[in-house]
C-alpha cells in the first residue's frame, strides 16, 4: 500500500489511503450504501471529509447503520439524544436534514423502484470518467451535479447543494476523478 502513487488528497494518513484505495470512485449501486454516503456528505458540508471519515463508525452506530426506515421515524427525543453524542458532528440542522432525507429517500425508492435507479439514471447507469491529469482539473461542481442537486431539492432533500452532490458522485463512483498517475487508474 505504501509504494503506490495515489491522488494527492489522500496522502494524509492510513485512514485516507484506505478509503481512497478501497472505496472512493468505486461504483456503488446498492441503496443502503448510497444512503450512507449521502448522509455522510450532508454532514461534511462546510467541513473536511477527513473529519467525517474519522467519525464514520460513530455515525453508523448513532444512525442505526444508516437504516433509512429507522431514521425516518426518529422522534424529537432521538434527535436530542444525537445532539448529545460526542462521536458525531452535532449540528442540529444536519441531524434534522438526515431525518428529512431518509423520508425523501424512501419516497424516491417508492417512485423509481430504488434510489440507485433514480440517481444512476443521470449518468445512464455508467460512471463518467473525467480522466484528470492533476487535482487542479478536478471540479467541485459540474452542470450535472447542479441538475442532480436541483432535482433532489425538488424531491425534499436538504443539504444537497451542488458541491455536496458532486462529492457524493465521486464517493459512489458516478464520476471517476482519480488522477492519471493514480494506481487505481493504472491497474
Amino acid at each position: 500500500m505504501e509504494n503506490k502513487t495515489r491522488c494527492a488528497w489522500c496522502e494524509k494518513d492510513d485512514l485516507y489511503r484506505k478509503y481512497h484505495d478501497e472505496e472512493w470512485g468505486n461504483p456503488v449501486y446498492d441503496d443502503p450504501t448510497l444512503f450512507e454516503f449521502l448522509t455522510l456528505e450532508t454532514f461534511q458540508a462546510g467541513l473536511s471529509w477527513y473529519t467525517v471519515l474519522a467519525k464514520r463508525e460513530s455515525f453508523r452506530e448513532a444512525f442505526d447503520q444508516f437504516d433509512c426506515q429507522k431514521i425516518a421515524s426518529y422522534s424529537e427525543a432521538k434527535i436530542q439524544e444525537l445532539m448529545q453524542n460526542p462521536g458525531i458532528i452535532r449540528n442540529q440542522l444536519k441531524i434534522r436534514a438526515t431525518v428529512t432525507n431518509a423520508i425523501a429517500f424512501m419516497k424516491v425508492q417508492e417512485d423509481f423502484g430504488s434510489f440507485s435507479k433514480y440517481i444512476w439514471a443521470f449518468t445512464d447507469g455508467k460512471p463518467i470518467d473525467n480522466n484528470p491529469k492533476t487535482l487542479r482539473e478536478v471540479p467541485a461542481t459540474t452542470p450535472l451535479s447542479d441538475a442532480i442537486s436541483k432535482d433532489l431539492k425538488k424531491r425534499g432533500f436538504k443539504f444537497v447543494g451542488s458541491t455536496v452532490v458532486y462529492a457524493h458522485m465521486q464517493a459512489t463512483g458516478m464520476v471517476n476523478d482519480h488522477v492519471e498517475e493514480c494506481w487505481t487508474r493504472i491497474q
